[in-house]
């Protein structure tokens, strides 16, 4: 099999596994806004934190692991970073969706440890920010105005 032949192949997984990354990040938030409206140590809270630490280590993780490798891999064997400063803005975004990522993940521990000290409102704002990445980063990909 030749190399451009893995090329489909390789552009699915990245696609697919950025569809994963990006539900994670958009229900994670959700979550997150029950949670902080649920009462401290009940049920629901409880309920809350096994389902957060299983969306995050089980789907989010894995897919923001197998979106980079995948990108990086399109990027190095097929783009090319030269000439395409759509490609460097992409990963720039790429790069603060992952840095989101990673604050959802210590928000998570608050969470877990019965520490949370912002409210829903908070996290209702903070879930709009993996749509305007994405908006931006399918902009890039798909138009490449530079």
């Amino acid at each position: 099999m030749k190399a451009m032949d893995l090329y489909p192949w390789i552009k699915t997984a990245h696609i697919l596994s950025l569809i994963a990354w990006m539900a994670a990040l958009f229900y994670l938030p959700r979550l997150y806004v029950y949670h902080a409206d649920a009462l401290q140590g009940g049920e629901a809270s409880e309920t809350f934190k096994v389902m957060e630490r299983r969306l995050l280590r089980a789907i989010a993780n894995p897919a923001m692991i197998a979106t980079w490798i995948f990108g990086l891999w399109l990027a190095v064997a097929y783009v090319g970073f030269a000439g395409n400063g759509w490609l460097h803005a992409k990963i720039f975004l790429v790069v603060l969706l992952t840095g989101y990522h990673m604050m959802l993940a210590r928000w998570r521990r608050g969470f877990a440890g019965d520490a949370n000290e912002r409210s829903a409102r908070f996290y209702r704002i903070m879930n709009e920010v993996p749509t305007l990445l994405l908006i931006a980063i399918v902009i890039l990909v798909v138009v490449k105005p530079f």
